[in-house]
């Protein structure tokens, strides 16, 4: 029942907004009015959050539904290439912003098949959030208690879809600053003490990359110095560290400051150690209702079993599960995203469509 055509449609005007982190008023204002039309009762919050709740014409617990409006740069200017095959794609100077204009396109679809057709549904609730990107600042910042709904589908996942990640993982953040001695390298280097010299023997201490099957640790920037005949006496690392596992991401950014701190003490160098947690991590039992209703929905379709996964991605429902909202993230359609190869084949989206409306109306 789905029409592949207005989901084109929809996608082209979507994706004509310019809409990366931080200046999605244009799509949210459109997105507002668009829910208001399918009779969705709409709030907007302060930072652009779209809340609508359709009210149901069945008995049932409601049902939440999630994607995000913004996209990563460069993603200004978007051009849509319709190719023969069926794949869309940008013109490569951008992304296609498939991510997460394809969740939003799903869901929009779905709402609409089922007004069109008056299908059976309970109560349904939509958000659109602001700001995801950066860590889901949107889902963050938003008022969780006007949910009612117990269980969400977060509609922002690379990959074939019929495919939903039940744990993602915690990211912790981490930066630092160690303060050493400047003075001249050449003339006298003696009375310098080398920040730079000071991270280098904390860092060379510090295991990074795998840390082991769910965990990640990396030192991503580092800056410092400011003349090569200067012993610097400052230098800035940044870094994060990713787990499945909440406490043991917690616990490798400690022996990485413990690195730091024991390195210091022996150049006599001072530290100045910033941590913070990003995103919680989340596991969704694979007997979870959320799980179960979606694996009812492939199967009544005909599309086979459900591929679960543990993805390393943040996402929405990072934020709904530490609110006590049963969430699982699902794939719709998107391909090779935060790049400017970024695509989706349309027979894909029409599917993620069809999962939708079955979600809404089983």
């Amino acid at each position: 029942m789905v029409d592949p055509e207005r989901m084109l449609d929809e996608f082209k005007i979507l994706a004509s907004f310019d809409s990366e982190s931080f200046h999605e008023q244009e799509i949210a204002a459109y997105l507002y009015e668009k829910l208001i039309s399918f009779g969705l009762a709409v709030k907007k919050d302060a930072i652009g959050n779209i809340y609508g709740i359709f009210k149901g014409n069945t008995e049932g617990e409601s049902l939440l539904f999630s994607a995000h409006m913004d996209t990563v740069a460069p993603g200004k200017g978007k051009k849509v290439i319709v190719h023969e095959d069926g794949k869309v794609s940008s013109d490569k100077t951008t992304v296609l912003g498939a991510d997460d204009i394809t969740g939003i396109v799903t869901i929009l679809e779905a709402l609409t098949v089922t007004i069109e057709n008056n299908l059976p549904h309970p109560d349904i609730e939509v958000v659109f959030f602001t700001t995801e990107e950066p860590y889901c600042r949107g889902s963050s910042k938003f008022d969780h208690s006007q949910i009612r709904s117990k269980t969400a589908y977060v509609f922002d996942l690379d990959g074939k879809v019929g495919t939903i990640a039940n744990a993602a993982p915690s990211i912790v953040q981490f930066e630092l600053e160690i303060t050493g001695k400047s003075a001249h390298a050449g003339f006298e280097p003696e009375k310098g003490i080398s920040a730079i010299s000071v991270a280098a023997g904390a860092i060379s201490r510090i295991k990074t990359g795998r840390i082991d099957e769910e965990t990640t640790a990396n030192i991503g920037l580092i800056s410092g110095g400011t003349g090569r005949n200067t012993v610097p006496g400052t230098v800035k690392v940044e870094g994060e560290v990713r787990s499945l596992n909440a406490e043991k991401a917690e616990t490798v950014v400690e022996k990485i400051r413990d690195s730091f701190i024991i390195a210091c003490e022996s150049f006599e160098a001072g530290l100045d150690f910033d941590s913070r947690e990003m995103i919680r991590a989340y596991h969704t039992n694979e007997e979870a209702p959320v799980v179960r209703r979606y694996e009812r929905a492939l199967e009544s379709l005909g599309y086979g079993p459900a591929r679960i996964i543990t993805t390393f991605g943040g996402s929405d429902a990072n934020v709904l599960n530490s609110h006590g909202i049963s969430s699982i993230v699902v794939s719709n359609a998107m391909n090779s995203v935060h790049t400017t190869d970024e695509y989706f084949y349309m027979n894909e989206l029409i599917k993620s469509a069809q999962i939708a409306v079955k979600l809404m109306t089983l």
